[in-house]
């Protein structure tokens, strides 16, 4: 038999497991946020790697083959950018040298119906950038001075949206 004292002993136990069982499952070890990738297209129709810094650093930034299978997510590009890249916008090629980048990886060819993720990272993964899902016919769609860019609604929805550089640059730090 248990004792009244036992019981609220063990109930007691019972709910502080509980509670940090609780704050386990709904404190991800992620890499905070605060930055956002976009692309873009030259005048000449190349891709170009968007990004807005919003408060930290961001040191490069890799695109892949985005896949719901983490196993499948295959790198088809990556650069590293010479300095840190600090608060405010940078534009960089994809598929071709660029002044203050280091192509890590140089940009695979890229294939119809594939889905592809552009995001940005620091070294020590302190900080991310959020990413950009997008295929070649989204691409294809894009005219010079237009970003897409997954923007977060207020609700915390997130969806991608083409904008005017000038458009990306006054909101893409709001909801990061």
């Amino acid at each position: 038999m248990w004792s009244t004292t036992s019981r609220s002993v063990f109930r007691r136990f019972v709910g502080a497991v509980a509670v940090g069982v609780a704050l386990a499952a709904t404190s991800g070890c992620t890499v905070p946020v605060d930055a956002v990738a976009g692309i873009s297209v030259a005048a000449d129709g190349h891709l170009l790697g968007v990004m807005m810094v919003c408060g930290h650093q961001i040191d490069g930034a890799t695109l892949y083959a985005d896949s719901d299978d983490v196993n499948k997510q295959v790198t088809v590009g990556s650069w590293t950018a010479d300095r840190p890249l600090m608060p405010g916008l940078a534009t960089w090629p994809l598929d071709s040298p660029a002044a203050g980048w280091t192509a890590t990886r140089s940009l695979a060819p890229l294939t119809a119906k594939t889905a592809y993720a552009l995001y940005g990272w620091t070294k020590d993964n302190s900080w991310s950038a959020s990413s950009i899902s997008f295929t070649l016919a989204d691409r294809d769609r894009l005219t010079a001075g237009q970003v897409r860019y997954d923007s977060t609604s207020d609700n915390g929805d997130e969806s991608a949206i083409t904008v005017s550089i000038e458009e990306f640059k006054a909101a893409a730090c709001q909801n990061t």
